[in-house]
């Protein structure tokens, strides 16, 4: 019983891991440059630059001007994930 239930403990812990988080870090940031390349994307999803949306142009603008890093960091991210995890 208790062995189970420190089972499930670890899975609910690990769901939320370090490497989750700077894939979808990465992945929005990504995402979020790209779209700011779409003109009427451009306007409609990237056109605030403050408050709740105004993450969206930030991530935008740090995809856009640290492209080698960002892309660096894709890479390196997807040998760890393929090879060493």
């Amino acid at each position: 019983m208790i062995l189970s239930e420190l089972c499930v403990l670890k899975r609910t812990l690990t769901m939320y891991s370090f490497d989750g988080i700077l894939v979808f870090g990465l992945l929005f940031v990504c995402t979020c440059a790209y779209l700011k390349k779409v003109p009427r994307l451009n306007s409609w999803l990237l056109s605030e630059k403050k408050g709740v949306w105004g993450v969206f142009y930030k991530a935008a603008v740090i995809g856009t001007r640290l492209h080698i890093a960002v892309a660096a960091s894709c890479m390196c991210m997807a040998f760890y994930l393929i090879f060493l995890k």
